[in-house]
């Protein structure tokens, strides 16, 4: 793994921890929003269903952006458009502190997932393309794991400025929640290291050189083009949407609603709470880049079924105890393994897609796994508070969904070693 890091070049550093960033910051300002959903639902005088909706609809319309910036990476090139996908969802962040009623917060939210849905991909794509193919998985895993980071970075801000904010007043009314958002501002410095520090992939500057099989046609064909290599490989596309489908579930459905699990049912303060935030997100950043980097050795394939089976075993401690330490502990080995299974997902999606249309194609796959997938939280509130059990209905949930993942996985090709040329 050290051999893999001292193997880049400084050009391939900056464009890796760019992108690392670009997810890491996306993350953040999703996961922000989690921890505060009873205070908002407090504050507007709503139920925690309906105040789930805002992630829901972050979720609906990430297959927009996926969509939209990825095909402005495609056409355009990865580094100006993640430039503006990263500015995008920063601002949008920032405009939810400011909304007056619950209804313009699920609004901005819904324009923050088309935001958020493009960076993913194109930010994989542009990572990917200039690495080595060597050691791919490993940096697969460091990569996916930026949005563990967030969460990270989330809970840290959760557990240390929020109880501050509780007491901080702006004409009589407490900042609270609002200032929270206000955070959200910290992605646009990535804007600026990347306009100085980032090339463009050189995988997609060869297919723009004279002469290239792949260089820009007349705009009309183009965009036929682009379409086209979407269709063409419409049986692996339906793979990867039921794959991210599973994957999407497996993650928000262990990591959405859990926050609201600690503070509703077990009652434990902001600082609690966010201080487990702290350590399962530990666990998730290990298990995805000891994961990703086991893919090399074993297949993209096994190390998603070994990580994805092994959550079974830490359903117990994870979510059927009550006390902060062993949960704590169970949320460290779940997450170990939802996102060391996650750690294999940016390699093995961009090894699996064409390469004309692949700042678009594992994108978009992901994307709609996550529309599939975006009624997740409303559902598990809405079974938590009719059974009033959230920690019962988290079990359930990830007793079905690891074994649908293992079994849709199965069914897949292997892809390691592929070489990725546009």
């Amino acid at each position: 793994m050290l051999k893999s890091l001292r193997s880049l070049t400084p050009r391939q550093r900056h464009t890796f921890l760019a992108c690392f960033l670009g997810w890491s910051l996306d993350a953040f300002d999703f996961f922000l929003l989690v921890f505060i959903i009873p205070a908002i639902a407090t504050s507007f005088h709503s139920s925690i269903a309906d105040v789930g909706l805002a992630v829901t609809l972050t979720l609906a319309f990430r297959p927009l952006g996926a969509i939209l910036f990825g095909y402005l990476a495609d056409r355009y090139g990865r580094q100006p458009t993640l430039m503006l996908n990263i500015a995008c969802y920063s601002i949008l962040e920032v405009s939810c502190a400011f909304a007056g009623s619950l209804h313009t917060l699920l609004i901005l939210r819904a324009l923050f997932g088309i935001a958020m849905g493009g960076e993913w991909g194109v930010g994989a794509a542009l990572a990917l393309e200039s690495l080595p193919s060597e050691g791919r998985g490993f940096f697969s895993g460091i990569l996916q794991e930026g949005y563990s980071v967030g969460y990270l970075l989330a809970s840290l801000a959760y557990a240390t400025v929020y109880p501050a904010l509780t007491h901080l007043h702006w004409h009589g009314t407490a900042i609270g929640w609002r200032g929270i958002f206000i955070l959200g501002a910290l992605p646009a410095l990535v804007v600026l290291y990347i306009r100085v520090n980032v090339e463009e992939s050189p995988a997609w500057s060869r297919s723009r050189l004279p002469g290239s099989a792949h260089r820009p046609e007349p705009t009309n064909q183009t965009r036929a083009s682009w379409w086209n290599g979407i269709r063409s490989y419409a049986p692996t596309f339906f793979f990867l949407i039921l794959l991210m489908a599973g994957f999407n579930a497996l993650s928000h459905g262990t990591q959405d609603i859990y926050p609201t699990f600690l503070q509703r049912q077990l009652h434990f303060s902001p600082r609690v709470t966010g201080n487990i935030g702290i350590v399962y997100n530990i666990g998730a950043i290990f298990g995805g880049i000891l994961f990703g980097a086991l893919s090399e050795k074993i297949g993209r394939k096994k190390a998603i079924l070994l990580a994805v089976l092994l959550t079974l075993p830490a359903i117990p401690l994870w979510s059927l105890t009550h006390s902060p330490y062993t949960l704590a502990a169970g949320a460290f080995l779940m997450q170990f393994m939802v996102q060391g299974a996650w750690g294999v997902v940016p390699a093995y999606l961009v090894e699996l897609s064409p390469g004309p249309v692949r700042a678009t194609f594992p994108g978009l796959a992901y994307q709609l796994g996550n529309l599939l997938m975006s009624w997740n939280i409303f559902l598990q509130a809405s079974i938590a508070e009719h059974f009033h059990s959230y920690g019962g209905m988290l079990a359930v949930t990830v007793l079905i969904v690891a074994i649908y993942l293992a079994i849709i996985t199965s069914l897949g090709r292997e892809s390691r070693g592929t070489e990725l040329t546009v």
